[in-house]
């Protein structure tokens, strides 16, 4: 007697649980994701998916497809910039992807929902992520991190002239980086740092993406115009990394774990962690494994996947937050091109 396949909650419809959802489809699973708020909508993100993420989404036939809609623009040159010095320009190991989220999570929302996915948007799951439930829901949140409070903004604007396709702004209390977008728009998005209360981010989030007065980066915005539509904040964010396999749950994307932003590489995280599960939960839907044999085979796949890059964004995100170790690494990328492809690779 022929068994009917078993069907696969995707607890949220962000990146990962997205293209999760598209590759299950694409191999016959049912599935359903709910998303507790709307889409598509803006999310803190730097926007641009570089090294192994291209792969993923090439190899689950999306990336062409994708490149043909004119959404995104390609990121060849990085340039490096303290607060009052510009530190190097490089050029980037392999080139990168940038995109909207707002463009991305709906094009990948309308695909999933063209092969046959259910998604249920402002619908929050309220069961328990045991068996046939991946939780794909985002970060996880943290009130301090050694004294300190970790915060990330974003926003979009115009009328701003980049030296590159990407800028990075190191500064006293975080960083700013910057990506051209398609249509002439420039994506700003920066993560900061507070060791006291959070200040009010809805009425000072200019100010804190903006830069500090005298700042290059404040020069390079002066004349930006900011679509207040965009905006949007995170915070009590965790940058500790996590073992996939010392979690009870199925998990991918950031709510498996988050690279520090720095890196540039949350969204290829999520499509990469999405492809991983695919195989395991299409032998889970069609009998060939347990739910348990699938959730290991998952988060084992994830954390030798991963384990590496986590450290070593680590190490920098470290050194970009410490005075000290922040002139170590301007003066490396400013000095050594070898170390620059080192560290991308490391991280990518």
């Amino acid at each position: 007697m022929h068994r009917s396949a078993e069907s696969v909650t995707i607890v949220g419809g962000g990146l990962a649980g997205l293209t999760l959802g598209i590759g299950l489809r694409q191999r016959g699973v049912p599935v359903v994701v709910w998303e507790a708020g709307h889409l598509p909508r803006h999310r803190v993100c730097g926007e641009f998916i570089s090294g192994t993420g291209q792969r993923a989404l090439d190899r689950l036939g999306l990336l062409d497809r994708f490149r043909a809609t004119g959404a995104c623009s390609a990121a060849a040159k990085v340039t490096f910039f303290t607060e009052t010095t510009r530190i190097a320009a490089r050029t980037l190991p392999e080139p990168a992807l940038c995109i909207s989220r707002l463009t991305l999570d709906d094009w990948l929302a309308q695909e999933f929902q063209k092969l046959g996915g259910e998604l249920r948007f402002g619908a929050r799951w309220t069961g328990p992520c045991g068996g046939g439930v991946v939780r794909a829901s985002g970060r996880r949140a943290a009130q301090e991190a050694r004294g300190w409070r970790l915060f990330g903004l974003k926003a979009h604007a115009r009328n701003v002239e980049l030296e590159g396709d990407l800028e990075m702004h190191l500064l006293p209390l975080g960083y700013v980086g910057l990506c051209r977008l398609a249509g002439g728009e420039v994506n700003v998005c920066g993560l900061f740092r507070t060791d006291t209360k959070l200040p009010n981010l809805a009425r000072n989030w200019r100010g804190w993406l903006g830069g500090p007065e005298g700042s290059m980066l404040r020069s390079r915005l002066k004349d930006a115009r900011f679509d207040e539509g965009s905006f949007c904040a995170v915070t009590a964010l965790s940058l500790r990394p996590m073992s996939a396999t010392d979690r009870s749950e199925c998990c991918v994307g950031e709510a498996l774990t988050m690279i520090p932003p720095v890196t540039g590489n949350g969204m290829s995280m999520a499509f990469e962690s999405a492809e991983l599960a695919i195989e395991p939960l299409v032998g889970f839907s069609r009998g060939d494994l347990n739910w348990e044999e699938a959730r290991r085979t998952i988060a084992a796949s994830c954390d030798r996947r991963f384990a590496a890059r986590l450290r070593h964004a680590s190490w920098l995100q470290w050194g970009l937050f410490h005075p000290i170790g922040r002139a170590i690494l301007g003066s490396l990328v400013a000095r050594s091109n070898s170390f620059w492809v080192g560290a991308f690779q490391a991280t990518r």
